[in-house]
């Protein structure tokens, strides 16, 4: 069933069907000076339904390339945020414009928060359609104000007060060599940015890195003041990853030598049976639409979490950063270490 909200005080009507992110249809435009002009006017009306529902798709925009969504990106967002501690490919654009990801069409990517793991994150994301898929090809996305209240007490209550931890491998053979994640050419560079951010790390050998890093599961929103499920834990599970797909780490790698792996922030791992858990509260909260040239889809990256459906045909989706928050801000459960909960 598909309900029209009341038009707010400048005019936008948000759509709300169930299963689908919030939509909004702005008028025919006849050029991205129209369009901008719009999104101007109507900016605080955007903000504040993004902060009611976490993710705000805006459709009937004349966005076209990288120049034309940078444009709609200078009047959504006010300050852009950069990409650290990089884990997946991107083409970079310019001008802080990059594709959404360039993993391969046939793998879906899970929900998550962009960043969770940084001392500093992305509060919004702005994606756009340059290029629709023919099939598939969502940026899902999932309220994880919702998500953190379907999550058993007892589970949530744990990650509360241990929070999560992180582990890496950076190499040139498996995951994201360091020197792209960390921009750096010299080991010092990456040892530097390690020391600074609250990240524990060895040296396996000259091109091999493996990092350790204790974060908190649970955060406030500084804006609206409710608490949220904000982190990679079931994003990079060992147990989240397909069989056949793990078995061939684990054999080639070792168990401690994944690219990521996840644990509780006491260093324990969790059942099988309560990493599923977590994983079928995010499918319970996932939400899609299907891309149409030109829509424009704003994410609060602490309220929402987003991933992307497999698909067929030339998708290109861009994405930028934006409205950087200081995990500090954020009221965390657990605080940022080096090591595990409690050592």
């Amino acid at each position: 069933m598909t309900t029209l909200s009341q038009p707010t005080a400048t005019g936008i009507t948000p759509v709300r069907e169930p299963g689908k992110p919030v939509v909004v249809h702005t008028p025919d435009f006849t050029g991205m000076a129209e369009a901008t002009a719009w999104l101007t006017a109507h900016r605080p009306a955007i903000q504040a339904e993004l902060h009611r529902s976490g993710a705000v798709l805006l459709r009937g925009l004349p966005v076209e390339d990288a120049a034309t969504f940078a444009e709609a990106r200078d009047v959504l967002i006010a300050e852009r945020a950069g990409y650290k501690e990089k884990a997946t490919p991107r083409t970079d654009f310019g001008e802080g414009v990059f594709s959404s990801t360039d993993l391969p069409a046939v793998q879906p990517i899970r929900l998550h928060n962009e960043n969770s793991y940084t001392l500093d994150f992305p509060g919004v994301l702005l994606f756009g359609c340059v290029t629709a898929p023919e099939t598939g090809g969502a940026t899902t996305v999932g309220d994880m104000r919702k998500a953190l209240a379907l999550l058993p007490p007892e589970l949530a209550a744990r990650f509360a007060k241990a929070g999560w931890l992180l582990e890496r491998n950076y190499s040139d053979l498996a995951g994201m060599p360091w020197r792209k994640a960390f921009s750096s050419e010299e080991p010092k560079g990456a040892e530097e940015y390690c020391d600074a951010n609250a990240i524990g790390y060895e040296w396996l050998d000259e091109d091999t890195l493996r990092t350790r890093q204790l974060r908190s599961a649970i955060i406030t929103h500084p804006v609206t003041g409710e608490r949220s499920w904000f982190n990679h834990f079931a994003f990079w599970n060992a147990r989240t990853l397909d069989e056949d797909v793990r078995e061939v780490l684990v054999e080639t790698f070792g168990a401690d030598g994944l690219p990521f792996n996840t644990y509780l922030g006491d260093g324990t791992s969790l059942t099988d049976a309560e990493v599923d858990t977590i994983n079928e509260v995010y499918q319970a909260v996932t939400v899609r639409e299907t891309w149409q040239r030109g829509d424009v889809m704003l994410v609060d990256n602490i309220l929402s979490a987003h991933g992307r459906e497999s698909y067929t045909g030339a998708r290109k989706i861009l994405v930028a950063m934006g409205e950087p928050v200081p995990l500090a801000d954020c009221s965390p459960s657990t605080a940022p270490s080096t090591a595990p909960y409690g050592e």
